[in-house]
């Protein structure tokens, strides 16, 4: 079972969004998990490119703590995002109101790895997907 540590590095990361909302985006950059005094912060940054809109810088940041044999994600302001047991795979969810993520990540290819958000509400209707591959040292 992979532990907080096992994330510690960088990351080349390709994103996918299919929304069925709105336009369909691309997103590559870099997954930086670096530690803290708590565990990891995770520093997401590169290109966001929107079908037929052009694209721009974006980034984000979560922090990533070890709980028990889980790992607890937090927002970068330190509130709780949600909580997933590292197995082969992992699901997990969190209630956004009025919307709902749920997330699946797969591990069965470590260290290459995977998250699946679905997100759906009102005005959200999109599925991410992210391939994190790690980088050569």
């Amino acid at each position: 079972m992979l532990a907080l540590q096992d994330f510690e590095g960088l990351w080349l990361l390709e994103r996918q969004i299919s929304d069925a909302l709105g336009p369909d985006a691309v997103f590559t950059g870099t997954a930086r998990f670096t530690p803290d005094d708590a565990g990891l912060t995770l520093h997401e940054a590169g290109r966001l490119n929107l079908t037929g809109q052009g694209g721009f810088q974006a980034e984000r940041r979560y922090l990533w703590r070890q709980e028990g044999t889980g790992i607890a994600v937090l927002f970068a302001d330190g509130r709780y995002f949600h909580r997933f047991e590292p197995g082969e795979t992992a699901e997990a969810d969190h209630w956004c109101d009025p919307d709902t993520y749920k997330v699946r990540y797969e591990f069965g290819g470590w260290p290459v790895w995977q998250a699946e958000w679905r997100v759906t509400g009102p005005r959200k209707d999109y599925v991410m997907r992210s391939l994190y591959t790690p980088m050569p040292v």
